[in-house]
């Protein structure tokens, strides 16, 4: 189902220099459940199936040495938290329950890429599913302030002295 990660895109080159370090992937594939989702009358009333493929990534997972499952993403507990959002959820756009998804495992499970898909099987006779899929990265967290004594400090000048 998952094709190799690319975080550049498609066609897209990568300095070595500035490359994105690889990510280990942790994914939950064919995730079958029941939710209200949709948007015309006869889909707000009734639960209908719903698979959810995602995969997600962390720079090099410290469990691959330590063997703690403290140390990567739990896919269990993501399982049970995506089951939850999947009873608790109010959106009726497939792309806006997929968003939701990608927030969780980035923000609750702190991946830093997913690859979200979310189908309904069979949902037309002549079909095996229809969805979306949806790729997310962790924002780059701004560097913080520098004070005005650090930036003299770093031209080697040290205040209150002469």
């Amino acid at each position: 189902m998952f094709q190799a990660l690319d975080h550049a895109g498609a066609g897209e080159r990568v300095d070595s220099a500035s490359a994105p370090q690889p990510l280990d992937l942790v994914f939950i594939e064919g995730l079958r459940a029941h939710t209200v989702i949709g948007i015309h009358d006869n889909e707000l009333h009734q639960p209908q199936s719903l698979t959810i493929d995602l995969c997600a990534g962390v720079p090099r997972a410290r469990a691959c040495d330590t063997d703690c499952i403290g140390d990567t993403i739990d896919y269990g507990e993501l399982r049970q938290r995506l089951h939850r959002l999947l009873q608790e959820h109010r959106v009726r756009l497939l792309e806006a329950l997929a968003e939701q998804v990608a927030r969780i495992a980035i923000d609750e499970f702190h991946a830093h890429w997913v690859r979200v898909r979310v189908a309904k099987p069979r949902k037309f006779d002549d079909t095996e599913s229809v969805g979306v899929m949806i790729e997310r990265q962790r924002e780059p967290r701004p560097a913080p302030p520098r004070s005005a004594a650090l930036r003299l400090i770093g031209q080697g000048l040290v205040p209150g002295s002469r």
